[in-house]
């Protein structure tokens, strides 16, 4: 069964769409629209909105290969593109919200307040006994079942769009924080406490699920040894 083929560098790949090779246009369609769809959400109000703001997108790159200048990468170019096409998709859709600001659903503890000790306590502030973060080992049937990655991406999907957005730019599709700032155009210290809010809200999700698997499978040896 063959794998997920890699892109060319962006030379080859810029010069192999300028050409009109079609076969590399479907290759970097199918590579990137996922990630493009994601992003568009940020900005519109429906699936079916951000799927036709990525065509938009993508009719655009065909229109402008010639002029890309390669200042940046291809793939941030084209990501810019996409962003101010669906920043101008959800302005019509009144759906648009400024990146800087935080919404409620954003504000807030990132952990449960009552995991800390509190300030008539000894060591106030501190971790409450057994509430702690741990490093917990994942079952391997789990893992092999994808079902770590299927909390993930449920845990993703329920975020609020930006943090959704600036986690999935930073941790899925790699790009470093000055490139996030840049196309969502947001200062590093919003980028920084978005990103900040999104782990934290993932970390917890994954968490919870690990206390609830490590709990049955402790509870299934404790049955296996009676």
């Amino acid at each position: 069964m063959g794998g997920v083929r890699e892109l060319p560098p962006d030379e080859v790949l810029v010069q192999r769409l300028r050409d009109g090779d079609e076969e590399t246009f479907a290759l970097v369609l199918d590579t990137w629209s996922g990630g493009m769809v994601r992003l568009a959400m940020s900005f519109v109000s429906t699936k079916a909105s951000a799927e036709e703001a990525v065509q938009d997108t993508w009719l655009a790159v065909i229109r402008g290969i010639g002029d890309f200048e390669g200042r940046s990468s291809l793939k941030t170019w084209v990501y810019r593109i996409l962003v101010n096409t669906a920043k101008a998709r959800g302005t019509k859709e009144s759906r648009t919200v400024p990146f800087a600001s935080l919404l409620p659903e954003e504000e807030g503890p990132t952990v449960d307040a009552s995991r800390f000790r509190g300030p008539d306590e000894q060591y106030p502030g501190h971790w409450v006994v057994g509430q702690e973060p741990r490093h917990q080992h994942v079952p391997e049937d789990h893992v092999l079942r994808g079902e770590v990655r299927g909390v993930i991406a449920r845990a993703l999907d329920e975020l609020p769009p930006r943090l959704r957005t600036v986690v999935t730019l930073r941790d899925v599709e790699g790009y470093g924080s000055e490139e996030v700032c840049a196309l969502l155009e947001i200062t590093p210290g919003n980028q920084r406490v978005l990103l900040h809010r999104a782990r934290a809200i993932l970390r917890r999700k994954l968490e919870d699920y690990l206390s609830g698997a490590h709990d049955v499978a402790v509870g299934g040896n404790e049955r296996g040894l009676r």
